[in-house]
């Protein structure tokens, strides 16, 4: 068998939609044209691509060059490798939808159609549907620019359409998380070209992740589709985000009340909190008589029993004994809803939702109910002084934010709710390693939790450690226990150093494609940026990642604004003399960043305090941003691809990629 060199891509996302054999036909086709023009131009595609079997009975050559220039106007504009990965997979999304509508079979891609079209016809939860608009109605109705096309009637598929253009989404997140978005940097123009939906969408998603929400398998391509069930899924993710805010001991300490001793404190620290509203609500039911242990937000509440207990011991004076008598289950569903209604919780949910398990909206009114009465007193003051002690520091508490929404973003099978708990047993950092270097762990060495043996755990750490340290990553005298101990300052060290390994990776493989390849450091960053700042014409510098004059802002303004004009609105910028204008400009530098496509997860402080990890970490994002468009990354930017099932990706290229894996194989 003939050996072969691996394709590879920069964005790990991108590579993971294809095969190794499908990389390499098609990066054969690209080669093919540029070496026949000398570069590959937007204006190349259309001709390509409609000789491709999986479009050459669904598109024309006109049709793709139409699809193309809604993402960009010139056609001439040099695309790299990437980009015509990306372009590949929006239309083959697009392909797949019309010959689902026309009744006809996508050529080539038999099993991808049929996981493609399924899921994009997935049936729609309507009562979910009216429920998110109902609350979108209620927490946006007032909006300036919203009012003119609120309230939405539930009973339509006007939510679709409205948010095309991305600005609700951008609202509704900051209705959920208030801040996140500087909405300056939402275009709200009444009429907003291609360009200025996507950056909304763009701001959209990268917000979204900053919040925690996870959009590993949705592009800005689906918002602007508005692809029912995956807008509906973003909208379900922010409404819960929402409404858990306060189920927390740092937002609520009176849930002390629901631990005995003070040794349980920091386990309901590390609780996510749905199973701290389980916690809640079991502990009410238990003092109200109610036998049974409620362990999901859907079969087990069901029959409305719970409920029913729930209502009287919360509000004794609202409750009737019928509600607790032997009766239809829709009945008594019926009659909780109405007296939540009575605490004047917002109705999320219908009987028949209730009797028939809706995990979502049984969720979203448990959570009503524990912001409008939660029943606990918290007089153990011991208990809540304990809990306050516990807390860390607010640099602390802002990076394990930062890295476990970075974590998170990833799209690891493991979800990560507390960084400082949640990596004792190494296996999620395992995961990220796994991800960031992929073929850098060895599974067989690994133990996947749960883990009962304490060994097994130190293994797993030993195994990081040793990662780390073939990364070069510094780590002296530090040992696989250190971690199983939690050492908190050992393990933000681990985290920081891994988070700056993946963003240099992302510019070296950058580099690498233009021929630079050498390894990119700090000083390279910040030379960059000093670089591209004085050719735009200003004269702000900064001396370090440390520089206390970055404090104000303005250097960023001037970056940002360097590597895309147009982006950054000055009238709405501010000298930075002040601290509520350092606050301002930090926080519309966030958005702008998120807006061009960078995904960070710093905060306004950590700009105006100057947080040399963060500070690195955002220029070198709009460094990596920067480059990737001069190497062909501008078509990219505004045509994100709609994204193919994660499950069967390796299906998403066409029979004549298909068809060259015997010629590369034989």
């Amino acid at each position: 068998m003939s050996s072969f060199e691996g394709v590879l891509v920069s964005d790990p996302w991108l590579q993971s939609q294809f095969t190794q054999v499908q990389l390499r036909t098609l990066k054969s086709k690209y080669v093919s044209v540029r070496t026949q023009s000398g570069r590959v131009t937007v204006g190349d595609m259309p001709a390509l691509f409609s000789k491709l079997k999986a479009f050459i009975d669904v598109f024309s050559e006109n049709d793709i060059s139409s699809m193309l220039q809604e993402s960009t106007s010139n056609m001439d504009e040099e695309i790299d490798f990437e980009s015509f990965l990306r372009a590949y997979l929006n239309l083959h999304g697009r392909a797949s939808i019309k010959s689902k509508s026309s009744g006809k079979k996508l050529a080539g891609s038999s099993s991808f159609l049929k996981a493609s079209t399924t899921t994009f016809h997935h049936n729609i939860n309507e009562s979910e549907k009216n429920s998110y608009v109902q609350h979108i109605n209620k927490h946006l109705g007032e909006d300036k620019f919203l009012k003119d096309y609120l309230p939405i009637d539930p009973s339509t598929n006007a939510l679709f359409d409205i948010i095309k253009d991305g600005v609700l989404l951008c609202k509704l997140i900051n209705v959920a998380v208030p801040n996140t978005i500087d909405e300056r940097a939402i275009n709200t123009k009444k009429s907003l070209n291609p360009w200025e939906r996507n950056e909304n969408h763009t701001l959209c998603l990268n917000s979204a992740k900053a919040i925690g929400c996870t959009v590993v398998n949705i592009g800005t391509q689906d918002l602007v589709e508005a692809r029912p069930h995956l807008v509906l899924g973003l909208i379900s993710q922010i409404v819960k985000i929402q409404l858990l805010a306060d189920v927390n001991l740092k937002n609520t300490p009176e849930l002390v009340e629901l631990i005995e001793d003070n040794e349980e404190v920091e386990e309901l620290r590390n609780l996510a909190p749905e199973k701290v509203l389980l916690k809640w609500m079991n502990f009410h039911l238990k003092k109200a008589g109610y036998t049974k242990q409620v362990t999901n937000f859907s079969s087990d509440v069901k029959d409305g029993e719970a409920y029913a207990y729930l209502l009287t011991a919360l509000a004794p004076e609202l409750s009737t004994a019928d509600a607790l008598q032997d009766m239809d289950p829709k009945e008594r569903a019926n009659m909780v809803i109405e007296q939540a209604e009575k605490l004047e919780c917002s109705k999320y949910l219908t009987p028949s939702d209730i009797v028939e398990g809706s995990a979502n909206l049984n969720l979203a009114f448990v959570a009503e109910i524990f912001q409008h009465r939660n029943g606990l007193t918290a007089t153990d003051t011991t208990k809540v002084s304990y809990a306050e002690m516990m807390e860390d520091d607010d640099q602390t508490s802002r990076e394990e934010r930062c890295f476990r929404l970075w974590i998170n973003s990833l799209g690891i099978p493991t979800h990560c709710n507390n960084v400082f708990e949640d990596v004792r047993n190494g296996w999620i950092l395992l995961e990220v390693l796994d991800k960031v270097s992929p073929g850098s762990v060895n599974w067989k060495l690994a133990t996947k939790p749960p883990i009962k043996m304490p060994f097994r755990k130190v293994e797993n750490c030993n195994q990081v450690i040793q990662i780390g340290k073939d990364m070069h990553f510094s780590l002296v005298n530090v040992a696989g226990n250190d971690i199983v101990q939690g050492n908190k300052k050992l393990i933000i060290a681990y985290l920081w150093q891994l988070m700056r390994f993946s963003m240099l990776q992302l510019l070296r493989n950058l580099r690498s494609h233009s021929s630079e390849g050498k390894e990119i450091t700090d000083a390279d960053i910040l030379q960059w940026a000093n670089e591209k700042v004085k050719k735009s014409g200003k004269t702000s510098q900064m001396d370090s990642f440390k520089d206390k004059n970055l404090a104000t802002g303005v250097f960023f303004l001037e970056l940002l604004s360097a590597v895309e004009p147009r982006v950054v609105n000055w009238e709405v910028c501010r000298a930075g003399e002040t601290d509520e204008d350092k606050k301002m400009n930090a926080t519309y530098i966030i958005s702008v960043a998120r807006k061009l496509g960078c995904s960070i997860f710093l905060l306004p402080e950590d700009i105006m305090e100057v947080n040399q990890k963060m500070i690195l970490i955002l220029t070198a994002s709009i460094m990596y941003w920067s480059l990737h468009r001069k190497h062909g990354g501008g078509y990219h930017a505004y045509a994100a691809p709609a994204t193919a099932p994660e499950e069967h990706a390796e299906e998403v290229a066409d029979e004549d990629v298909a068809a060259d894996e015997t010629e590369e194989t034989s």
